[in-house]
């Protein structure tokens, strides 16, 4: 049984993966700060998978912790979702963000080089496209100066992988996810900001559920059909799924290059509106929302061509935007 480290695997992207790796056989082992995700969310991938995964409380940016783990354990691949995400909170803490998200990978990949670890699948993000000229983006479209630090960490993350992959023959996919949402629909996990939600589908179940007193809609002057901003919405599970095909495809020894990289989306763009009007369609909840200023860091539109992806990869989407928000709120009600 092929040993995959997850690292992050406690968050919200993370644990789904954990899920979806379980019951594919392989044997995980989980580590996390615990900086932005909760311990409860182990026993909750115990209780949907009939497994408790391997966990370690571990600070990526502390090498020497980083170096005794893998002094202790023997790894088949690693999944790296570890990092800090929130495109505004990037713009206010640049350094936070590059510490944080390119000296744990730094470190990663040299215990890797050192021990001769091969696949590696590396959570990065349509952000690394920065405002794409056209639309749907595929992966030939250029990669433009970041909009923000915490994009640009992933240009900078996939930049060195690349050189990596390069220099000692590691092999490597990138997936460049559009906008994750949802929950597992056994509702034991989902997605747990701790504190303001920086992301657009809390607020709107936290708003619903009391719990925020009006959601922000930040923008209503961009060049689309509402004037809101645009954005591709994807499954959680969906997404969680295509990280076992991209770790299948190294596995199995079947990538055309040492490092490659898919977008993940739906192919289907949605405004911040028609997610509002979805999401009380889905649940019949009415949403208090006004009209923000637009949020620095934020562009007009990005969904994916996802063509590469259901082709190379064999994969693609199954659950529909109304039953990612329908599962978004179950999770909600269980809070």
């Amino acid at each position: 049984m092929k040993k995959i480290l997850v690292t992050g695997g406690l968050g919200f992207i993370g644990s789904h993966t954990v899920v979806e790796l379980q019951n594919a056989g392989f044997d995980v082992t989980i580590i996390d700060d615990l900086s932005n995700s909760k311990i409860e969310v182990l026993e909750s991938i115990q209780e949907i998978t009939g497994k408790l995964p391997e966990f370690h409380q571990i600070d990526l940016k502390v090498k020497k912790d980083v170096t005794d783990f893998f002094n202790n354990n023997n790894i088949d691949g690693i999944i790296h979702f570890a990092a800090f995400k929130a495109v505004g909170e990037s713009v206010k803490k640049p350094l936070e963000y590059y510490e944080n998200n390119i000296g744990s990978l730094v470190y990663l990949l040299q215990e890797m080089r050192d021990r001769s670890i091969d696949n590696f699948i590396f959570s990065s993000s349509c952000t690394v496209y920065g405002q794409a000229d056209e639309l749907p983006i595929t992966e030939e479209a250029p990669i433009k100066k970041a909009e923000s630090p915490y994009g640009n960490t992933k240009q900078i993350g996939e930049e060195i992988i690349r050189d990596t992959c390069k220099a000692n023959g590691l092999n490597a996919i990138s997936l460049r996810y559009f906008n994750p949402i949802g929950a597992h629909e056994s509702a034991k996990i989902g997605e747990l900001p701790l504190g303001v939600p920086q992301n657009l589908i809390p607020y709107v179940t936290q708003t619903a559920a009391g719990i925020r007193e009006q959601l922000s809609v930040f923008g209503d002057d961009y060049n689309t059909p509402d004037g809101t901003a645009i954005r591709d919405y994807i499954h959680v599970v969906d997404l969680a799924k295509a990280h076992i095909a991209a770790l299948q495809r190294l596995l199995q020894k079947e990538n055309k290059n040492n490092f490659e990289f898919f977008n993940v989306g739906t192919g289907k763009g949605s405004s911040v509106l028609e997610i509002v009007t979805a999401f009380e369609k889905a649940t019949n909840q009415k949403l208090n929302y006004k009209i923000a200023p637009r949020r620095e860091g934020d562009i007009t539109a990005a969904y994916a061509d996802t063509n590469l992806a259901n082709s190379e990869l064999n994969w693609k989407t199954e659950k529909s935007i109304e039953e990612a928000l329908q599962s978004a709120w179950e999770w909600q009600k269980k809070q």
